[in-house]
C-alpha cells in the first residue's frame, strides 16, 4: 500500500482552494466568496471572472469581512472568507467567537498561507496556533487537508456542509499525492496504510512527510499504520482507537505548535481510551523567523528524519 503512494505532481494547496471553490460555486448559486485585500493569494481570480457578483472586496478590513459574511448567511448566501491563516483567527477571533461560533452561523473561513511553510515573510505572518484556536470554539469543524487535490475535495465538500468550518492550507508547492476524483468526507480519517508497530497520525502538509517516514521505516521492518487525519474536528475518534489498540505506540506530525494542535487532540482520544506512549513532531513552543519552508522544516525539527527518529522512539518506549 505504502509503494502505491506517490507524487503526482507538486502544486500549492491554495491553488486547490481556488479551484474548489469554483467548482463549489457552480453546484450552488449561493456560494459567494469575500477577501480582504487578497484575492490573488488566494486564487480567486477565476471565481471573480465567472461570478463578478458573487465576489466582496472588503479590504484590509478582516473584522468587518466576519462580520459581513455572517450577516450574509441570514439572507441564506454561503460566505467564504478569505485571507492569511493569521488574520483568519489571531486578527478576528472575537468577530469569529461572537459572529460566528456563537451564533452558529454557516460561515466558511478559508485560512492560507498558514504554519512555517508560510517562509521569508516570518514570524508575524507564520502562525502556529490557530488549530488549537479555532478547535476550542464550540461547533467550529476544523478541516486541514494535506495536498492540492484534497484542498480542492474539500472546499467543496464544506460548501455542502451546514455550520462554521476552518479550513487550513498553505503557500508553497507540495507534493500533491491524493486521488484526484477522491470524495471528501468530513470527519472521517484517510487510512493510507496499515500495520501494526506503530501509528503515524499527520496532517497538512506533514502527511507527506509522513509517508516518506513510513517507507523509510518499512525499510526497517517497521510496520506502520499511518492515518492523515485531515479532519481535526470533530476527530474520527474510532479510527484513532482501532489505531492505536493495535500497534500500541504513536506518533503525531504537525506544522503547528505543540500545544493546542493535532498532536493534542490524539492525546484526548488515547487518554479516554488506551494510554499509549506518544511522540509529537511538532513546533516546540516558540515563534517561527524569516527562511525558506524546507530550511524552517528542519531547523524546527519536522522533517521525515524527525518523524522516524519519533516512531523509533515511542516503539522503544513501548517495548521498555
Amino acid at each position: 500500500m505504502l509503494q502505491d503512494i506517490i507524487i503526482l505532481n507538486e502544486k500549492e494547496t491554495r491553488g486547490g482552494f481556488g479551484e474548489g471553490i469554483l467548482e463549489a460555486g457552480r453546484r450552488n448559486p449561493n456560494v459567494v466568496a469575500l477577501t480582504a485585500d487578497l484575492a490573488g493569494s488566494l486564487k480567486l481570480n477565476a471565481f471573480i471572472k465567472e461570478f463578478p457578483d458573487r465576489f466582496v472586496q472588503c479590504g484590509i478590513a478582516e473584522a468587518n469581512m466576519i462580520g459581513v459574511a455572517a450577516g450574509m448567511t441570514i439572507g441564506g448566501k454561503i460566505p467564504y472568507t478569505t485571507t492569511f491563516a493569521n488574520f483568519s483567527t489571531s486578527r478576528v477571533f472575537d468577530q469569529v467567537r461572537q459572529s460566528v461560533a456563537y451564533s452558529g452561523k454557516n460561515v466558511k473561513i478559508c485560512a492560507s498561507h498558514a504554519g512555517l511553510t508560510l517562509g521569508e515573510d516570518g514570524a508575524t505572518h507564520q502562525v502556529l496556533e490557530d488549530i488549537g484556536m479555532m478547535k476550542m470554539l464550540p461547533g467550529m469543524t476544523v478541516i486541514v487537508p494535506c495536498d492540492f487535490n484534497q484542498t480542492k475535495a474539500a472546499t467543496i465538500a464544506i460548501s455542502e456542509f451546514v455550520g462554521p468550518v476552518y479550513l487550513r492550507f498553505g503557500r508553497p508547492k507540495w507534493p500533491n499525492f491524493t486521488a484526484e476524483d477522491q470524495k471528501f468526507e468530513i470527519g472521517k480519517a484517510q487510512v493510507l496504510a496499515e500495520g501494526s508497530d506503530i501509528s503515524i497520525f499527520a496532517c497538512g502538509h506533514m502527511v507527506w512527510r509522513a509517508v516518506e517516514a513510513a517507507k523509510i521505516l518499512a525499510e526497517k521492518g517497521i510496520s506502520v499504520d499511518l492515518i492523515n487525519i485531515h479532519t481535526i474536528k470533530p476527530i474520527d475518534e474510532a479510527a484513532v482507537v482501532k489505531s492505536i489498540t493495535k500497534t500500541g505506540c504513536i506518533v503525531t506530525a504537525e506544522e503547528h505548535q505543540i500545544n493546542g494542535g493535532l498532536g493534542d487532540t490524539i492525546a484526548n482520544v488515547a487518554s479516554r481510551n488506551c494510554a499509549v506512549p506518544h511522540e509529537y513532531v511538532a513546533v516546540m513552543d516558540t515563534f517561527g523567523e524569516s527562511g525558506t519552508p524546507n530550511q524552517l522544516l528542519d531547523k524546527y525539527g519536522l522533517t521525515t528524519n524527525h518523524i522516524v527518529a519519533a516512531a523509533l522512539k515511542s516503539i522503544a518506549r513501548k517495548n521498555a
